[in-house]
């Protein structure tokens, strides 16, 4: 199902909620390596050491050893930066893992490098999932992508920052959003007052959050990549001669992280930004006040947010029994450890009793503007077999739009798109 941007109505989600989809029937033991060591890789949420993934996935490995006699599992866990390189080069070098936990799948899935989902996923497991997030794992009617964690992207504000530079209410315009960050730079109410993370960590995300606010995005109607859109170099020229070049974000905004963004807002630094879920636990921790709204687009708060989920697959060249990466994804995949991971990060899960415990627990409720958020959001054409390579490639050069002239950085990634789109044929 080629290039497909995801988008799931109020209704649908409602319904995915409450309803489990029926699964197929899970695959025989004995994959390629017949062993009973389960070699995972997983991307790092972390921005701290307390918070390191990798404090998750050894309770994971260390609770199924004990509860799986003869099984081991080896974990190593990389930041988001250097991960995709990282699974890359163990893929030339024939040194797969057997489960990857990451941003996208179906660049692998192009490649025939996956276990299909029912192969090494129980039916009762699989039926868990959300249906709408289960959906965005299939290309070509197969699904290959397990869902992992989701969120939904809404504007951070500054509550002081904001009252001392005078501004009464947040921005729900570009337009407003600038001269906001105008007034909290005139009054040095914070040290950058729009953060504009453009780094390769997530510049995917962040870019398509302002093209979205202009009427664009990565495809149009009929799944055609559209990077270099009128409405896109529109949105990239705003970017750059009313906040890059007024000194309103970041010096380099394309060498600039989202971790950077985020750990700034949390120490009181940026006046505003666009964030998920985790952003909030990092604010209440330093006692930063702040506040939520509907992203800002060109004329007016955006109708779709953006939506994203994050994926794990299993290889069948890995290792590992086909039967020991079965367990070792239905043990992981326990409401007890789906609710652990999402409240690591203040992410929403994607699985119906994980979502039901988190929504009814009034701890959560800093997360009901994204749970509200999601049902209307755009995801990523994630089942595109180019766009793991695609999103590569913004991450990498992405940032350029803002810093030289945006339609030939615009260019140059659309026919990289292309390329990629055609090579995934």
């Amino acid at each position: 199902m080629r290039n497909r941007v995801i988008a799931t109505g109020a209704a649908t989600l409602v319904m995915a909620l409450g309803l489990s989809a029926c699964g197929g029937d899970g695959g025989e033991g004995g994959g390629e390596g017949g062993g009973k060591t389960i070699k995972v890789v997983a991307a790092d949420y972390g921005d701290k050491a307390s918070n390191a993934s990798k404090i998750f996935w050894d309770r994971v490995a260390k609770d199924f050893e004990a509860a799986n006699s003869g099984y081991q599992v080896d974990v190593q866990v990389i930041n988001w930066n250097d991960i995709d390189k990282t699974v890359k080069n163990m893929i030339q070098t024939g040194n797969e893992p057997d489960i990857l936990q990451t941003g996208g799948y179906a660049d692998k899935v192009a490649d025939d490098l996956l276990y299909k989902v029912d192969d090494v996923m129980s039916p009762k497991t699989k039926a868990n999932i959300v249906p709408a997030f289960a959906k965005a794992g299939e290309v070509k009617g197969a699904a290959y992508g397990i869902p992992w964690v989701s969120s939904s992207r809404v504007l951070f504000y500054n509550k002081k920052a904001l009252a001392t530079a005078g501004v009464d209410k947040p921005p729900t315009t570009w337009a407003e959003v600038a001269a906001a960050a105008k007034k909290i730079k005139d009054k040095k109410a914070a040290d950058t007052p729009y953060a504009l993370p453009l780094g390769p960590e997530e510049a995917q995300g962040e870019t398509m959050m302002w093209e979205m606010g202009n009427g664009g995005g990565y495809t149009d109607a009929s799944g055609k990549y559209t990077i270099n859109s009128a409405a896109n170099v529109e949105t990239f020229k705003w970017l750059q001669e009313n906040l890059v070049k007024p000194g309103l974000t970041y010096p380099n905004p394309a060498s600039t992280d989202r971790k950077t963004a985020f750990a700034d807002f949390a120490a009181g630094k940026v006046g505003m930004m666009n964030g998920h879920p985790s952003v909030i636990q990092m604010a209440q921790e330093s006692k930063v006040e702040y506040g939520v709204t509907t992203i800002p687009g060109k004329d007016g708060p955006l109708a779709n947010t953006l939506g994203v989920a994050d994926w794990t697959m299993a290889f069948k060249d890995g290792g590992a029994e086909k039967e020991a990466v079965k367990k070792f994804l239905d043990f992981t995949y326990t409401k007890k450890n789906l609710v652990s991971f999402a409240e690591m990060y203040n992410f929403m899960p994607v699985t119906t009793d994980a979502v039901a415990e988190m929504q009814a627990n009034p701890k959560h409720a800093s997360l009901k503007p994204f749970f509200e958020a999601l049902p209307t959001a755009k995801f990523y054409p994630v089942n595109d077999t180019a766009w793991d390579v695609i999103s590569a490639e913004i991450k990498k050069t992405g940032g350029k739009a803002v810093s030289e002239d945006p339609k030939t950085a615009l260019d140059a990634l659309q026919k990289k798109a292309e390329d990629a789109a055609a090579a995934a044929k």
